[in-house]
């Protein structure tokens, strides 16, 4: 079975070759499939790599800065906070208690206005994460937000990124994936809906039933002829965004930037940069750099959704990232960095997903 990249079913459907139905999309790309089916095969290499480490929590070891590893349950501020300033948004952490209100006395006092990015201080795969235009939207968000939240400033740089980098304890580094990121826009011919418009591409229709929930009002919106309207401004694989495989984008200069982008991280070896910048030429001289977040060892090598990949060259890049974060855990290891307990991770892993299928995730 040589399943495809699942950028094959991108573009406008015609009556001569109609849409199939979702479900048989959904079957014939991978990128659809879910989470726990496309990366089973990962847990049988992972078992292989626990015995080379001798315990099955090895990556706890990988990043020693980051709760474990950044397996599952992270601090995305306690990440963000081992950054250098100059690559990284203004950012606060507030509690979901806090009232509108003193929300944004203290944003203000950031230099944080609207429009800016909410996301639970702990989440992945886009876990709530909302852009908030003005106050009634904060108030809203409040109301079903767990915990702790990240207030981040809105960066509108034009180009998103991830970046899929390591760097060996021993001095070795690199980047292994780099994925483009082409946030969801319709074009208005001046008779259809933003839902009929949706309805045009596949990506777009998975979006359709979320964006009944909880954007019912942009679905019924009749964009003028030629006229480019933005669907969703957080650049997530679970929200529409295209993922473009970047792999033609790393070199030898890039991995020099990321190397001291990294040098002022203490305890951090391997993870992806979730970043926004102006141009691609700022990228390779290391300016206007704005890292939106920085994922620990289960960070995907996004760019297995892109163009040139089929299932089985995905899983040789799964494979391949999982071999050097068991390395680098084993050198840290070496180095004195101890694993943790199975029963601590089990209970924190637990723990996390109790929160979120609390607030139906």
């Amino acid at each position: 079975m040589n399943v495809q990249s699942p950028v094959l079913a991108e573009g406008k459907r015609t009556a001569i070759f109609p849409q199939h139905p979702l479900w048989l999309v959904r079957v014939l790309n991978y990128e659809y499939w879910p989470f726990q089916l496309l990366f089973s095969p990962s847990v049988f290499y992972w078992l292989i790599l626990s015995i080379r480490a001798r315990t099955l929590v090895y990556f706890t070891a990988t990043n020693p800065s980051i709760e474990l590893g950044g397996f599952f349950g992270e601090s995305k501020m306690n990440i963000l906070n081992i950054v250098s300033n100059q690559y990284k948004p203004q950012s606060i952490l507030v509690n979901s208690t806090f009232s509108g209100d003193e929300i944004l006395q203290k944003i203000e006092a950031e230099g944080i206005s609207f429009p800016f990015i909410c996301k639970p201080d702990k989440g992945e795969m886009g876990f709530m994460v909302k852009k908030i235009n003005n106050h009634q939207e904060l108030n809203k968000y409040l109301t079903f937000c767990p915990g702790e939240i990240v207030i981040q400033e809105f960066v509108d740089y034009t180009i998103e990124l991830g970046i899929l980098y390591y760097r060996y304890p021993s001095g070795k580094s690199g980047i292994t994936s780099i994925v483009e990121k082409e946030f969801m826009i319709v074009e208005g011919d001046g008779q259809s809906t933003v839902e009929e418009l949706m309805k045009q591409k596949d990506r777009y229709r998975f979006q359709i039933k979320r964006f009944r929930k909880e954007k019912s009002a942009l679905l019924s919106i009749v964009p003028l002829s030629g006229q480019k309207l933005l669907l969703e401004p957080v650049g997530n694989h679970c929200k529409g965004t295209r993922f473009i495989n970047g792999e033609n984008l790393i070199n030898e200069k890039l991995v020099t930037v990321f190397d001291e982008i990294a040098s002022t991280m203490n305890g951090f070896y391997f993870g992806r940069f979730d970043l926004k910048v102006k141009s691609l030429d700022d990228l390779y001289q290391g300016k206007n750099i704005k890292i939106l977040e920085v994922n620990g060892t289960t960070s995907e090598p996004a760019h297995i959704y892109g163009e040139g990949m089929t299932l089985w060259k995905a899983y040789a890049a799964i494979f391949h990232n999982m071999k050097i974060v068991n390395e680098i855990a084993i050198e840290n290891n070496r180095r004195g960095e101890k694993y943790m307990a199975i029963t601590d991770v089990v209970k924190t892993i637990l723990q996390h997903f109790k929160m979120k299928r609390k607030y139906g995730k």
